[in-house]
């Protein structure tokens, strides 16, 4: 296949996560190994950059920055959740690629994303325009297809599980078999944040909390759960409940939202599952109970990130740009575990179009038959998820995290208002 020569542009879409910049870091990195790619660009804030011609010079970037990037969290480029709809939207995308010579295309996101990449380069392939477009997955709740597992996921776990162990002596001292404690996680659809949290139970101590675990995959019902929580509080002194913020019902209605709107791409503003089983707890058994929500904390820790998942992230911006050069296009990067009892990963790839706007569930046989605990081949797929600590620096006792210096690249076509 013919070499082709231009420029890269990184984007970065969606909620980001606490190790989603060493995927950056990653295509950087390997991006300065090819020759064929000229400049290495970043867009400001996804495809938004994208259309208002907001691009910065990652090339420009000192060494120190791109290597603090594998330790900084929230989306160091920016982040949004536009979506494309209109076909002036896509003939800008194009125009603006056509402009700047963009010729490789990593966009770093979920299932919505890996849409948004997917209809670009179909507009691209339409109007001749030669581009290679490489997903990458990004995702604390897990829930891409393709993929064994998504960045970002390790790292959320390996957080919250730290959080439910002290969370859970606080609560064992204030405990008399009167206490309930609930956590409510992210994870909307999928329940693989809420499962995470039972790798905090200590081997061989069945007891440890979290107690009952309430997932979306297992329709809640609310005497059920009463029953649940008095069957624990007749053992222990207090009761810990995790339980994600997409729980729905029998009939497949959310327990709660957060309000009526949805995101531009249609999905429900959750949250407010915990206030709700605190409510039933208290009206219903007149037992105290306490709600944690650790909302976009979870997404944000990188003090308590899974060095797994980091080199890993870095490894996924790296094969991305590999694959691209390569000749492959339409293609999202995926983590592909090995077969031995020792823990590897390496990647592949799948299309895109299989990854777009598709959720993988939680197989049924992982969950335990009352459907609020986890199973032994939940804990050996998650397990070596969260091993391992990211060193970051630390300045007057607090992290030191890096901020890119972002060198704006030349603006040549007219303002687009979006």
């Amino acid at each position: 296949m013919a070499e082709l020569v231009g420029n890269c542009l990184i984007g970065q879409s969606g909620g980001a996560t606490s190790v989603v910049n060493a995927s950056v870091a990653g295509v950087v990195a390997e991006a300065l190994n090819h020759s064929c790619i000229e400049e290495v660009y970043g867009a400001l804030n996804g495809v938004m950059g994208i259309l208002q011609e907001d691009l910065v010079d990652l090339a420009a970037e000192s060494q120190q920055a791109i290597r603090g990037l594998r330790f900084t969290p929230g989306a160091a480029l920016g982040t949004c959740r536009y979506k494309l709809k209109k076909q002036q939207d896509f003939d800008r995308v194009l125009e603006v690629f056509k402009t700047h010579n963009i010729r490789y295309f990593f966009y770093i996101g979920g299932s919505d994303s890996q849409d948004t990449a997917a209809k670009i380069s179909a507009l691209a392939k339409e109007q001749a325009y030669d581009l290679r477009v490489i997903g990458i997955p990004k995702s604390i709740d897990n829930d891409l297809p393709g993929t064994d597992h998504c960045p970002g996921y390790g790292s959320t776990v390996k957080y919250i599980c730290t959080t439910v162990r002290e969370l859970a002596l606080d609560a064992e001292a204030m405990g008399k078999g009167d206490l309930v404690s609930i956590v409510e996680v992210m994870g909307r659809n999928s329940g693989w944040i809420a499962a995470g949290s039972s790798l905090s139970k200590r081997r061989d101590h069945p007891h440890d909390p979290p107690h009952l675990i309430y997932l979306p995959e297992m329709p809640f019902a609310s005497d059920k759960f009463l029953d649940d929580v008095r069957r624990i509080l007749k053992k222990e002194k207090y009761c810990f409940v995790v339980v994600g913020e997409g729980l729905v019902d029998k009939d497949g209605n959310y327990v709660a939202v957060e309000t009526s709107s949805t995101d531009a791409f249609g999905h429900s503003q959750l949250g407010g599952v915990g206030e709700y089983l605190k409510d039933l707890v208290e009206s219903q058994l007149g037992i105290k109970a306490r709600v944690a929500r650790l909302g976009v904390a979870q997404r944000a820790a990188a003090h308590c990130a899974s060095k797994t998942d980091a080199d890993e992230a870095f490894l996924a911006g790296q094969a991305a740009v590999k694959a691209a050069v390569n000749g492959e296009t339409d293609k999202m990067v995926t983590l592909v575990r090995g077969d031995s009892d020792h823990y590897t990963c390496e990647t592949g790839l799948t299309a895109l179009t299989e990854v777009a706007n598709n959720a993988k569930k939680i197989p049924r046989e992982w969950i335990s038959e009352d459907g609020v605990a986890m199973n032994f081949q939940f804990a050996r797929y998650a397990q070596p998820l969260i091993q391992g600590e990211v060193t970051v620096p630390f300045e007057n006792g607090l992290p030191s995290f890096i901020r890119l210096h972002k060198e704006p690249v030349d603006r040549t076509l007219g303002l687009y208002e979006v």
